[in-house]
């Protein structure tokens, strides 16, 4: 095989940008799998080059030049900016390659503009693509394995390419570990649903660890897991076994159940010192967070107390919410959520409009069956930006005003106050503050009002919302045309548009292949 020179683009942010927790935090947003292809490929004796993108960067200078192929990692978001570049590099010849988690959720569109498109990716696919490195036109090749890869590259494999994007952070530098793929639980809203629970090798974990102390005084560690800590005391014992309790601090998404108060002694003891479980709804999603037989103020009450239990072991807690369920009707569950905001001041709350990403989970496919998801652009699929689903219990006003009222109760000075003072840790009283003023806080109220009032005001634009039109109004094209920035010249005509029903239709294909094949 010739020597090829690769580059590899993670992008964190879909353009420019200058908000304060884009410089604060972006930098520490940096996705494992591009460090893990580019150790791979230089594994197989290639030139690599690597770039990282934030949204504050120049973006045509950081994109890596005189190569002969290039992979790129885009979450939905994102989508966009990764077709562009896409577009800019075939222009010059070069091969180019998908993969993260748009790859997986929209493979079919993504095609259109790769000339290969990831699922699942171990080192065998991508060796696999490096020997062909061959344009693909006019679609790509979509190339999977069957499962999650059974290891990567540890920390110290892929450090050359982590230092260098933890140095674009002014304050926090927060290295990003895993120590598991898939999860226990079927939630049929989540990307992980469908994908078992496979644990990656411990002992890899406690020599990364302990290479990380040699780096850093106290090495700050966000572990990707999609559910940290189902192999319990194997990640205790990992951490207790390579220096002094609490010398890595540790940042985690986990579930309730796992957050009892006798797993909570050992995570202070080992210096977990932020964790965001998801509750989801007060009416659904139980299985979690040990409240699966109750439901609406009982289980608000229930949560609340355990959340206060977490907040006296853990200094930062975030929980996260999913506004817009098909159980949730009426005021009451944004009402249960302003008293939990009451009731639990200690956690900052996270709010997620329901989307659905293309293939991502079981559960899209019965929303393009009943014909409820909407053809929003990707640049909108971020949880907030847009709910690219019809509501099954609410008008779109309803819904938009009974949202606007809960961000408006969370983020007022108030509630801020009140997060700040019950937070003891300097970095969590920091992070609390800075979320709530800036894009996360007083910058997503500001937008849902706008996206109120257009409901109200502008009948093309609610005509949009119900599903009579697919004209994108004009204010999410001009927010397009800001995100991509200089980039918006190589956007390919018709990538603003996708089919929001295409899982369906490739599930309905399949079905005279497989009936075919049974006869």
């Amino acid at each position: 095989m010739p020597k090829l020179k690769i580059g590899i683009i993670d992008l964190i942010h879909k353009g420019p940008t200058n908000s304060l927790y884009a410089k604060i935090m972006h930098a520490n947003l940096a996705s494992i799998m591009p460090q893990v292809v580019a150790t791979w490929c230089e594994q197989e004796g290639h030139e690599v080059k690597f770039a990282v993108y934030t949204g504050l960067e120049n973006i045509s200078k950081e994109l890596p030049k005189d190569i002969d192929l290039v992979f790129i990692c885009s979450f939905t978001e994102a989508a966009l900016m990764a077709y562009s570049l896409s577009n800019l590099y075939r222009s010059q010849g070069v091969v180019t390659v998908l993969g993260g988690p748009h790859a997986r959720c929209y493979p079919e569109d993504s095609a259109k503009y790769f000339d290969y498109v990831l699922g699942f990716t171990d080192k065998d696919l991508i060796s696999e693509v490096l020997r062909e490195c061959s344009p693909h036109k006019p679609l790509g090749v979509q190339l999977s394995g069957t499962k999650q890869p059974e290891g990567l590259p540890g920390v110290a494999e892929r450090w050359k390419f982590i230092e260098p994007t933890l140095k674009k952070s002014p304050l926090l530098k927060i290295v990003p570990m895993i120590g598991s793929m898939g999860c226990p639980y079927t939630c049929s809203f989540c990307i992980d649903s469908t994908v078992p629970y496979q644990p990656l090798d411990f002992d890899i974990i406690k020599e990364d660890l302990k290479f990380l102390l040699t780096k850093y005084k106290r090495p700050w560690v966000a572990w990707h897991d999609p559910n940290f800590g189902i192999r319990f005391n194997d990640y205790m014992e990992a951490m207790e076994s390579i220096a002094k309790p609490g010398s890595v601090w540790s940042i985690v998404e986990s579930s309730l159940s796992i957050l009892s108060e006798s797993n909570l002694k050992r995570f202070k003891h080992n210096g977990i010192i932020a964790v965001l479980p998801g509750i989801e709804s007060w009416y659904e999603m139980g299985n979690k967070s040990k409240a699966m037989h109750i439901q609406g103020e009982e289980k608000m009450k229930q949560i609340s107390e355990h959340v206060n239990m977490i907040t006296q072991y853990i200094p930062y807690i975030q929980t996260n919410f999913v506004l817009g369920l098909d159980g949730d009707e009426g005021k009451e569950p944004f009402e249960l959520t302003k008293r939990f905001v009451d009731l639990s001041p200690g956690a900052f709350p996270g709010y997620s409009l329901l989307t659905a990403f293309g293939e991502a989970a079981p559960l899209n496919l019965s929303y393009q069956q009943e014909n409820r998801v909407l053809p929003f652009p990707h640049s909108f699929l971020n949880n907030f930006l847009a709910m690219n689903l019809k509501p099954k219990n609410y008008e779109w006003i309803e819904f938009y005003e009974n949202v606007v009222d809960l961000a408006a109760y969370t983020f007022s000075w108030r509630s801020i106050g009140r997060r700040f003072r019950a937070d003891p840790h300097p970095i969590g009283k920091l992070m609390n503050l800075m979320r709530a003023v800036s894009a996360e806080g007083f910058g997503r109220l500001g937008y849902f009002r706008k996206v109120l009032k257009n409901l109200k005001q502008d009948k093309a634009f609610r005509a949009y919302f119900e599903g009579e039109t697919t004209i994108l109004p004009e204010f999410y094209i001009n927010m397009i045309r800001k995100d991509l920035g200089p980039m918006l010249e190589w956007l390919p005509e018709g990538a603003m548009y996708h089919d929001q029903n295409a899982y369906l239709k490739k599930q309905e294909a399949s079905q005279p292949l497989k009936q075919s094949i049974a006869s």
